[in-house]
């Protein structure tokens, strides 16, 4: 089966994609992105993920050349074409080409790029005995909201946690825990889900809004508050949410024991309910 590349419009398969190299996203890291989960051949929550490709775009001044019926045919069709039954669906969209200058100088045509490949799903060992992650010094800029494609410290501390031989780095700024790399954070002390709010220094997940939804259904109380480095040493569990990740225990922080140290009773069942959730 075929990976899948949608390039301007055109299907091709994904060795043969190409973009150029004025395109203000190799240039200036200036467009935005979304990434999401194909189960069974059923895109997962798609709405919800092109509601906030739209937030982003609006958030950078870059307008959407689809709208939310075409982008859900091309993911359609590229899923279609692509032949996996589980997949991932990458897009991407920048401000477009021109010569290289800082500043817009006129209208641009945005550039559309999205790749359909099979999704690999992490370790099972990861989701039966937890996994390790480190905190790291947030150096990001101010609009974490915005899913801009522009994410070098993202991968530094990617790296950092992959030298340490952890799943995960946690962006501490000012004493306060906001979320991962490449996912959200929640930590649980009793029957109370505490979550960082959302707002500018956090991107909000489309899966952790499906976890928090699972949770009030369950009769899990909700705090959406900061969340210190202290508080994330005496929860009881502490989870990952995230579209590749789903949900995630985690085990030590900073080599430190999270309650027992091992999945606890609520991540099992957010584990549970997101999974039935997919169908």
């Amino acid at each position: 089966m075929p990976e899948i590349a949608f390039i301007n419009n055109v299907f091709m398969p994904l060795a043969e994609a190409r973009v150029s190299i004025e395109d203000r996203g190799f240039q200036f890291g200036d467009g935005v992105y979304e990434l999401l989960r194909v189960y069974a051949g059923r895109p997962f929550r798609l709405i919800d993920h092109l509601g906030r490709l739209e937030q982003s775009a609006h958030a950078l001044g870059i307008s959407l050349p689809y709208t939310q019926d075409r982008w859900a045919a091309v993911v359609a069709e590229a899923v279609s074409r692509s032949g996996f039954h589980d997949a991932k669906v990458y897009i991407q969209v920048t401000r477009g080409v021109a010569p290289r200058d800082h500043a817009v100088t006129g209208p641009m045509t945005p550039t559309v790029a999205m790749t359909v490949r099979a999704m690999t799903p992490p370790a099972p060992v990861l989701y039966d005995q937890g996994a390790d992650v480190i905190t790291v010094p947030d150096i990001r800029w101010a609009r974490c909201d915005v899913k801009a494609i522009s994410l070098l410290a993202n991968v530094l501390a990617k790296q950092q946690a992959r030298e340490a031989g952890v799943f995960e780095a946690l962006f501490v700024r000012d004493g306060y825990v906001l979320e991962g790399a490449t996912s959200n954070v929640l930590a649980i002390q009793g029957n109370t889900l505490v979550t960082p709010p959302e707002g500018p220094l956090l991107l909000s997940g489309v899966t952790r809004k499906v976890v928090l939804g699972l949770a009030r259904q369950a009769g899990v109380v909700i705090k959406e508050q900061s969340v210190s480095e202290a508080d994330l040493y005496a929860a009881d569990e502490v989870l990952l949410t995230g579209t590749t990740i789903e949900v995630l225990p985690v085990a030590r922080v900073n080599g430190r024991p999270i309650g027992a140290g091992a999945p606890g009773p609520i991540t099992r069942l957010m584990m549970d309910r997101f999974r039935d959730s997919r169908v």
